[in-house]
């Protein structure tokens, strides 16, 4: 199988204010709204969606459940989102496996890592692999 896209539906009782803190904070935009079942997409064509249980399916257990998003700008996002009262659970630093980044978290509780590519340190080099061109 090759699929063509991939998305993150995430089954909570929160839809509605889900909805509402990624379009505010993340400039998503509802593509699909049916009250219950929300699809949002970001201006880079990803997508995530939303849905209240039906019947008896459970809500998804967000503990651990981390999104990483890469941004261009990791310390302009920070300095947006904590001037509209967004308090980070990790605070802004930078890492020597290639990023800097802080996290925050929506309102399911699932932790959203916001960062920022950068060199890695010499000790992490070693860990990533060639880069190779699919379009060849």
């Amino acid at each position: 199988m090759r699929p063509t896209t991939a998305s993150l539906c995430i089954t909570t009782k929160r839809v509605v204010e889900t909805r509402d803190f990624y379009i505010r904070h993340f400039g998503a935009r509802a593509v699909f709204d049916c009250g219950w079942f929300v699809s949002l997409e970001f201006e880079t064509g990803l997508s995530l969606q939303f849905m209240e249980p039906q019947g008896e399916q459970p809500t998804c257990d967000t503990a651990g459940l981390t999104y990483n998003l890469c941004v261009d700008d990791v310390d302009g996002e920070h300095r947006a989102m904590t001037a509209v009262g967004l308090v980070p659970v990790m605070p802004i630093e930078d890492h020597p496996w290639g990023d800097r980044g802080f996290a925050i978290q929506d309102p399911n509780g699932i932790t959203l890592y916001i960062y920022s590519n950068r060199e890695p340190s010499h000790e992490f080099r070693q860990f990533y692999a060639p880069r190779i061109d699919h379009d060849l």
